[in-house]
């Protein structure tokens, strides 16, 4: 007789298991990086105004926009590689070093971005441009470089066709464009002549920025929960 044998029914998915093969985070650890990123930057203008720096983005924004970069970027690279794209091909370690250099070159893309739309050139805006340049690369470019790398589909798909399609496409997606669209508007009132001193490059640009930086943000967890909640609701 031969042996008999036992069949094992496969394990059902768990809703964790096809969250790690789509590419969706889970509306919690979704939450837990945005607080972070979000809170990292508090602490950088808490730090510039009365933590021994006595500095605001009107006084000095060259040493304000230095202290945000500096605290936030190292975070949100540490934080994105963590989501990284198929992450059983690409090591923590590799994604953490494809954050840290995209840091300088979308700042690069970014500073010609804003030279190009009429930002000043010359030696006294040099630091103040390289800075800004750099807040905004940990804002747009940065998440993405820790999440695609060299995926082309994935980088056309955020910032050409702006189409996200899991929780990390709209984490990295919103806050993005939001940093882009609010620096934008920021820049409305440079050439008003108002003369106040907020008006200076790159001052109303960043809070403009960073406005629509944070927008983005809560506007990419709602996205996320009405995501979750709609496919509860079909699997019921």
């Amino acid at each position: 007789m031969g042996e008999t044998r036992k069949k094992t029914k496969p394990k059902p998915k768990t809703s964790d298991d096809e969250a790690e093969a789509t590419g969706e985070l889970a509306s919690p650890h979704a939450f837990s990086l945005h607080l972070a990123c979000g809170l990292s930057l508090a602490a950088a203008l808490w730090i510039a105004r009365a933590g021994g720096e006595s500095v605001d983005l009107v006084s000095d924004p060259s040493r304000t926009l230095r202290l945000v970069w500096v605290i936030e970027c190292p975070i949100a690279i540490l934080l994105y590689s963590l989501a990284r794209e198929r992450p059983a091909q690409t090591s923590y370690i590799r994604a953490v070093v494809r954050g840290a250099l995209a840091l300088p070159a979308g700042a690069m893309v970014n500073a010609l971005g804003a030279i190009a739309l009429g930002a000043p050139v010359g030696t006294q805006y040099l630091a103040k441009t390289i800075n800004w340049s750099l807040v905004m690369s940990t804002w747009t470019v940065v998440p993405a470089a820790c999440v695609f790398g060299a995926s082309w589909n994935s980088w056309q798909r955020i910032f050409a066709f702006t189409k996200p399609i899991s929780s990390i496409d709209f984490m990295i997606c919103l806050p993005a464009h939001g940093a882009i669209i609010g620096a934008w508007f920021g820049a409305w009132p440079m050439p008003l002549d108002w003369e106040r001193p907020w008006q200076e490059w790159p001052i109303c640009v960043s809070y403009g920025a960073m406005i629509g930086y944070l927008v983005g943000m809560v506007a990419s967890l709602g996205f996320i929960l009405l995501r979750h909640g709609h496919d509860h609701v079909k699997v019921d």
